[in-house]
C-alpha cells in the first residue's frame, strides 16, 4: 500500500475532547513527529467555537503548501455521514451544536483547500487502517481491531477493505456492548462497590483497594472476552489490534483475556501506534485515489 509521495497528505484524529494533527510520511507511513499538533476542543460549545478549535489545530500544516495539492483525511468520531461531511452528533454528549452541519464545506472554506481534497474516516476504521499499515497488523492480511476509551471502536478487513463494524451497539448482557466495555463502564462500577467516584481509569488505579482493583478488572476481562470471542468467530482474524486509553492498563485484563478467548490461533496484540495510528490511517484513505 502506498501513498503517492509527490502530494503533502495530512491526518486528523477528532477525539472527545481533542483535534490532532500531522503530516505523514507516505513512505514509511509514519507520523512527522515535528509537524504534530494537539489541542483541546471543548466539545459542548457552540459550532463556531468547536469549528475554530478544528481549523486551528490543521491551518499550520496548510499553511505554506499550495491549496490544490493538500490531502486530508480526518478520523471523526460517530454519528456522523462520512460521505457527504454531515455531523448527526445528537444526544451525544459531545459536539451536538454540530448537528447538520456540513463539516466538509465548512473546513474548506476556513482552509481554502478544495473540498474534494478533504475525506472523512470512522476513527475506528482509520486506527485499524494505521495498523495494518505501519503497527501491530502491518505483518498480517486479516486484522480486527478495537479501541477501548470513552466508547468501544470496531473494525475489520477481513472481509474486504477495512472498515467500521459498530459492535458496539450490539445487545450484550443487560443492553449494549458500549456500556460494559468502555470508561464509564469502568466509573459506574467503582461507584456501585464503593461509593466513590472517579475521573477516569488512571484514577481508579491510583486510588482504589487492591480487591476491589482486582474485582473490576476481572470482570472487565470477562466482558470483553465475550465480546472478542463473538467478534473473532464472525471474523477470522489472524491478529486482533487493542488500542484506546484503557490498552494502557493491559497488564490488569490481559493475563486473564488470555485464558478465556476460545481460539488460540488469534494473536491478541497491544497497539503499537497509539494516537498515531489513527492519523496515519486517516492518511491512507487516500490510497488508490
Amino acid at each position: 500500500m502506498t501513498l503517492n509521495s509527490s502530494l503533502p497528505f495530512i491526518g486528523v484524529d477528532i477525539g472527545g475532547s481533542h483535534i490532532t494533527a500531522a503530516h505523514i510520511d507516505s513512505s514509511t507511513y509514519h507520523v512527522i513527529e515535528e509537524s504534530l499538533v494537539r489541542q483541546r476542543v471543548a466539545p459542548k460549545e457552540s459550532a463556531e467555537i468547536i469549528l475554530n478549535s478544528w481549523v486551528e489545530g490543521i491551518l499550520p500544516l496548510v499553511n505554506g503548501f499550495p491549496a490544490g495539492q493538500m490531502k486530508i483525511g480526518i478520523a471523526m468520531p460517530g454519528p456522523f455521514d462520512y460521505q457527504s461531511g454531515i455531523a448527526l452528533f445528537k444526544g451525544v454528549q459531545k459536539y451536538d451544536a454540530l448537528y447538520g452541519i456540513d463539516i466538509g464545506e465548512a473546513l474548506s472554506r476556513h482552509l481554502n483547500l478544495p473540498l474534494e481534497n478533504i475525506i472523512f474516516i470512522n476513527d475506528a476504521e482509520a486506527f485499524l487502517r494505521g495498523e495494518l499499515a505501519a503497527g501491530a497488523a502491518s505483518d498480517v492480511k486479516k486484522a480486527i481491531g478495537i479501541t477501548l476509551g470513552t466508547g468501544l471502536g470496531s473494525a475489520s478487513n477481513c472481509k474486504g477493505a477495512p472498515k467500521d463494524v459498530n459492535r458496539a451497539a450490539l445487545p450484550f448482557l443487560e443492553q449494549n456492548a458500549e456500556e460494559y466495555i468502555s470508561t464509564r463502564w469502568f466509573l459506574k462500577r467503582y461507584h456501585e462497590l464503593t461509593g466513590a467516584d472517579v475521573k477516569n481509569v488512571e484514577e481508579l488505579l491510583n486510588v482504589a483497594a487492591p480487591e476491589t482493583k482486582n474485582q473490576i478488572f476481572d470482570e472487565f476481562a470477562t466482558n470483553l472476552g465475550s465480546f472478542i470471542n463473538d467478534f473473532i468467530a464472525d471474523e477470522d482474524p489472524e491478529v486482533l489490534v487493542i488500542g484506546g486509553n484503557i490498552a494502557r492498563t493491559w497488564a490488569h485484563f490481559m493475563p486473564k483475556l488470555e485464558q478465556l478467548v476460545v481460539n488460540k490461533k488469534v494473536k491478541i496484540r497491544q497497539t503499537e501506534m497509539w494516537e498515531n495510528a489513527a492519523l496515519v490511517g486517516a492518511a491512507c484513505i487516500w490510497v488508490n485515489k
